[in-house]
């Protein structure tokens, strides 16, 4: 029980944060991804297929570079303010007939078993306060054989910045919601999930990468 409430402080913190910090969320990953990520987006996006889910999909910034071959994108945020963001930027862009937004908990997932053929989420599981649930309920709403992509910074590949990272992570966590050392290639494998690509790219190896499928 006490391990649930934490969990339920923890996120509604994570709420909060983006609640009042989605106005700046734009240009804060605009500069992250410039100086520190890489452009990821188009990487994760274009191993997508058919029916989508998108975990935390914030502002909705991969909504644009979906390819052709996905026909539904259901996105789902915790945070109202953020999601306020997304349907402007739908709107603006002409994505509704293929694109749907729903405030929600990707740790507790209002969807069927089996529903959606590639579950995404990009910066997302660093902020979930129980990434291993998410990763759970991903595995849950996939039909079988489907695609999980995954791209989250975690540590780095160079020593010198893991060190600073291990600094400031206490830091990032409490003021943030933003866990900068977590391994999504190990929270994938341990949801039960094949991993078929892994790799770290970006400053440092900054920004994981991974590709896995549902068995079966």
């Amino acid at each position: 029980m006490a391990d649930a409430r934490d969990r339920d402080r923890a996120t509604a913190r994570a709420r909060r944060y983006f609640d009042t910090h989605a106005d700046g969320y734009d240009e804060e990953m605009r500069v992250a991804e410039r100086r520190l990520l890489g452009e990821q987006r188009a990487w994760a996006t274009s191993r997508a297929s058919g029916a989508v889910l998108e975990l935390a999909v914030g502002t909705g910034l991969n909504l644009p570079l979906y390819p052709a071959s996905v026909h539904h994108v259901l996105g789902i945020d915790l945070s109202a303010a953020m999601l306020d963001r997304a349907r402007a930027r739908v709107r603006d862009l002409g994505l509704g007939e293929r694109v749907a937004l729903r405030q929600g908990d990707v740790q507790h997932l209002d969807l069927p078993d089996e529903a959606v053929d590639t579950v995404v989420a990009t910066y997302a599981l660093c902020t979930v306060p129980d990434p291993g649930a998410a990763l759970r309920e991903a595995r849950r709403v996939l039909r079988p054989g489907g695609r999980l992509v995954l791209v989250e910074h975690g540590p780095a590949a160079s020593c010198w910045i893991r060190a600073v990272q291990r600094v400031l992570d206490p830091l990032a966590v409490r003021f943030q919601a933003d866990h900068l050392l977590r391994e999504p290639r190990r929270f994938a494998a341990d949801a039960g999930f094949v991993v078929e690509h892994a790799d770290q790219v970006g400053t440092g190896g900054l920004a994981h990468r991974v590709d896995a499928r549902r068995p079966g």
